[in-house]
């Protein structure tokens, strides 16, 4: 006989029957109708081209090949319910392994050094790892799990077979010096029009938003510096009469640390940067990734923001 159409739902109701000895207590079993189980055995009777159960005076009687059947489909519906229906556990304490997160520089400035305190508690025999995958390789890295998570800013995972949840909204400040001769909190446009201003061309993609804007509006600034980097930013401000427009988690962090610099409104209605975590549809069902994906969202809120917006 082939398997192929066969329907697993007549196991249970033959092991019911079997069980209850009687049609109407396995249908009160099920919660079916009594006629429904009798239907099923029919077809039960027909594909096994055998009785398997004989009326008698108390209910029904298995033949041979009923108890030989009855054996075999409770191991069968034993298995599937083991190994296909149980959802697979997931014990962070356990993992040996590593947790790998598409970050980008600023990323990991904003994401890692609360990720990694909290995954040394819940998860100490795992490894943390920041990666930069290029955009065309990301979704393939997603999809095979060699990347769990997405996190920050990344649009061309918005169309691309990607779940995302938003964590936090960042905003863009100006950087400049100290004791800059410009002194006000915010800089009107004047004032910014007459900097000279440094641009990062950094390998993430939220200083797009800004150029995108900037280019939008037809803003044209004196650009004196270009550089492809933010780490070297607070000693060229902190010498220098330029400013730079920048998210202002980074800002934080450079005033934080004790730079020469300080932070200014932007004259501008500059878009803010909405930062995401991204997942694969292939891995969303996956109690790893779910566990990963709850962690992530716990950190990281409006309400538990490190990095609060310095301007109401």
């Amino acid at each position: 006989m082939s398997v192929r159409g066969f329907d697993l739902n007549l196991l249970r109701v033959l092991l019911a029957v079997y069980d209850a000895r009687s049609v109407s207590r396995a249908a009160s079993m099920l919660g079916v109708s009594q006629p429904t189980v009798s239907a099923a055995l029919g077809r039960l009777r027909k594909t096994f081209d055998e009785p398997l159960f004989i009326k008698t005076s108390s209910g029904v009687s298995p033949t041979a090949r009923a108890h030989v059947l009855a054996a075999g489909a409770r191991e069968v519906l034993l298995r599937v319910e083991n190994d296909l229906l149980v959802e697979d556990a997931f014990d962070p304490g356990k993992v040996t392994g590593e947790f790998v997160f598409a970050l980008t520089d600023l990323g990991e400035m904003v994401f890692l050094p609360r990720l990694l305190a909290h995954f040394q508690r819940l998860a100490p025999k795992a490894t943390l790892r920041s990666v930069a995958p290029a955009p065309a390789g990301m979704i393939r890295a997603m999809e095979s799990g060699d990347v769990d998570l997405a996190i920050g800013y990344f649009p061309d995972l918005d169309a691309a077979g990607c779940y995302r949840q938003k964590l936090l909204t960042h905003h863009f400040v100006c950087l400049l010096r100290a004791d800059h001769p410009i002194t006000d909190s915010s800089l009107s446009l004047a004032q910014f029009l007459s900097l000279g201003h440094a641009v990062v061309r950094a390998d993430g993609r939220s200083q797009e938003v800004l150029e995108a804007y900037l280019e939008r509006h037809r803003i044209e600034r004196r650009i004196v510096l270009r550089t492809p980097h933010f780490m070297s930013l607070p000693m060229i401000i902190g010498r220098s009469d330029l400013v730079v427009t920048l998210p202002h988690a980074i800002g934080h962090y450079f005033t934080h640390i004790g730079a020469n610099v300080r932070m200014a409104r932007p004259p501008l209605a500059i878009p803010r940067i909405e930062l995401y975590q991204h997942w694969h549809r292939s891995h969303h069902h996956s109690a790893r990734n779910r566990w990963l994906r709850q962690q992530v969202a716990q950190l990281f809120s409006a309400d538990t923001d490190e990095w609060p917006y310095p301007f109401k």
